[in-house]
């Protein structure tokens, strides 16, 4: 069994609402230094029956391509920890 954290965020460009929320709370907060914050997706994927780790890749490509990112608006990058 292999185990990878994937990680989406919006592509550098694209409008993130939510993300400017934070921010502008974080300010009123009295952290004045948060000039951007990008809000994004975190997602732990555990492989049964992967052979090896290049195998391990090419499926966690695909999925992401497919269902876990939008690859018109986001950035996706994973890594396999186990």
């Amino acid at each position: 069994m292999m185990k990878a954290h994937v990680y989406v965020t919006y592509k550098a460009g694209v409008l993130d609402p939510q993300g400017a929320a934070v921010q502008r709370g974080l300010v009123q907060l009295g952290f004045a230094e948060v000039a951007d914050v990008r809000v994004g997706k975190y997602l732990e994927v555990q492989l049964d029956g992967v052979v090896d780790r290049a195998q391990a890749g090419e499926r966690l490509k695909q999925m992401c391509q497919k269902l876990l990112a939008n690859p018109v608006i986001e950035d996706f990058r994973y890594e396999i920890v186990a």
